[in-house]
């Protein structure tokens, strides 16, 4: 099977687990076909990242939340947000972390042209770089859905695509921190690259207080399991 072929597979059947299919978890399978898109790293590390913001309500309180435990992780910017919050996107670099594109707008890629997709890349680039002076180097699409647009349109703008290993499903109505952590144990392991949300512009809402309370035992996790979290650019994808 070709890569492209490959992921663009894995991303339909991850398309169908966010809306709350019943193959759950299938989508892992990725491992065997396209090891690079899922942000493996370092045995001795993990990746925390976080899409949707940046949000004026709920990114400031993931960032305290992160700095009073000491944690630097990723953070996947929609363009559109960043143009109405820029000095929230700046705090988050200015805090110590990092941030990657998650396109401008939060559209699914399987019904977008090519042409649609080239726009709304290079939108959200300059919207990142208009914001914080930085040129991103991650690009994760919305849903994780890869498409062989989206690989021409981040090749030629220098981009790596960075799915994750691993999710908290903190965007579901019923989501709890309980229920967060337990679907990161799920396929918890060294060198993960771990998903949560800072926003729930496109989740349900308040389901960020499930992602804030979640924090500290994810913290605990980790350090149990004698690992370190590292933004993407240190953890060796």
């Amino acid at each position: 099977m070709r890569t492209t072929t490959a992921v663009a597979t894995i991303a339909g059947i991850k398309l169908a687990l966010h809306a709350g299919s019943s193959l759950a978890h299938s989508w892992m399978l990725a491992p065997v076909t396209a090891p690079w898109i899922l942000g493996t790293g370092s045995p001795e590390s993990v990746a925390l990242t976080f899409d949707d913001g940046p949000d004026p309500i709920s990114t400031p309180l993931i960032l305290d939340a992160l700095e009073a435990n000491g944690v630097r992780a990723t953070f996947f910017l929609l363009g559109e947000m960043i143009d109405r919050q820029p000095q929230l996107a700046r705090e988050i670099i200015q805090r110590g972390h990092e941030i990657g594109t998650h396109g401008y707008w939060h559209k699914n890629h399987l019904v977008c042209s090519s042409r649609s997709l080239r726009y709304d890349l290079a939108r959200a680039i300059e919207a990142t770089h208009r914001a914080t002076g930085h040129q991103p180097t991650w690009y994760r699409p919305p849903y994780g859905i890869v498409t062989r647009a989206d690989l021409v349109n981040t090749h030629s703008h220098g981009l790596r695509i960075v799915l994750w290993g691993t999710w908290g499903r903190d965007w579901r109505r019923r989501a709890t921190s309980v229920s967060v952590m337990a679907d990161i144990r799920a396929r918890f392991r060294p060198g993960v690259t771990i998903l949560l949300h800072d926003s729930d512009c496109t989740s349900y809402p308040g389901s960020f207080q499930s992602t804030l309370k979640a924090i500290p035992p994810l913290v605990d996790l980790v350090n149990s399991s004698q690992l370190h979290f590292s933004v993407l650019s240190d953890h060796g994808v």
